[in-house]
């Protein structure tokens, strides 16, 4: 049996984000749940990456390609670190060990802007959502198709509260992990997609995190923003299957 491919999404959205890289990988066999508090997974009830993490492990195969994308990066290092038998090979697209910039930590978000975002997610959560799309595709040849892409696949909120609690949650785990000094432990093999024009995470992240993680090989994709398998579909499965099979 071929080894499994376990895609991870980002936040506010839910697995249906993956139909475009997945339409060219069919006969792999493919996991892509929903993040916790997301679409119709049940949420966790903390805003704690382990706590996510775990919950993921509990339902996920051993020895599986894990590819994250943003808030599913962190997730998916979490997981080679913590769990390694669950991960054979590690993918990430638009990732970084830290969301939020720091005094030695240029590569990110600038404070302010994420303490702003989720004080309006906890007034707006529907206009943050928006918001959120909008500097997703920010830079991109193809912003409109990827923003309607990312806006169908976005998690409802409706009819449950707890879902906007949830979704907090997540905000809170990119604005308060670093996972800088979790790199050091993880061993598997890595494969780092990133959009050139990336307004959300800036390139200049993977380009720190590429040397400090085993083997890996860095692809900068042009023309593209934060969500680059969904600007360049074909071109993101055919690196990711190659990385997959190897």
């Amino acid at each position: 049996m071929s080894r499994p491919l376990v895609l991870l999404h980002g936040w506010g959205l839910t697995a249906r984000v993956w139909e475009a890289l997945r339409a060219p990988m069919a006969d792999v066999p493919v996991y892509a749940p929903d993040l916790p508090g997301h679409g119709d997974a049940p949420a966790v009830g903390s805003a704690n990456l382990a706590a996510w993490t775990d919950r993921l492990a509990a339902g996920l195969p051993d020895g599986a390609t894990v590819c994250g994308w943003s808030l599913g990066a962190l997730l998916a290092l979490d997981l080679a670190a913590r769990h390694p038998r669950k991960v054979a090979r590690l993918a990430l697209i638009g990732a970084t060990p830290r969301f939020v910039a720091a005094d030695d930590w240029p590569h990110a978000l600038d404070a302010a802007t994420v303490t702003a975002f989720r004080s309006a997610f906890a007034t707006d959560p529907a206009a943050v959502l928006r918001r959120f799309v909008a500097l997703q595709v920010m830079g991109d040849a193809r912003r409109r198709d990827v923003g309607a892409a990312l806006t169908a696949a976005l998690s409802t909120m409706e009819p449950d509260p707890a879902r906007i609690t949830a979704l907090a949650d997540g905000l809170a785990i990119l604005a308060g992990t670093d996972l800088r000094g979790t790199l050091p432990g993880i061993a598997q093999p890595a494969l780092l997609l990133h959009g050139e024009h990336d307004a959300l995470m800036p390139a200049d992240a993977a380009r720190w995190l590429a040397p400090r993680l085993p083997g890996a090989r860095l692809e900068i994709m042009a023309h593209c923003g934060h969500a680059p398998f969904l600007s360049r579909p074909a071109d993101c499965a055919a690196l990711l299957e190659n990385f997959h099979r190897a």
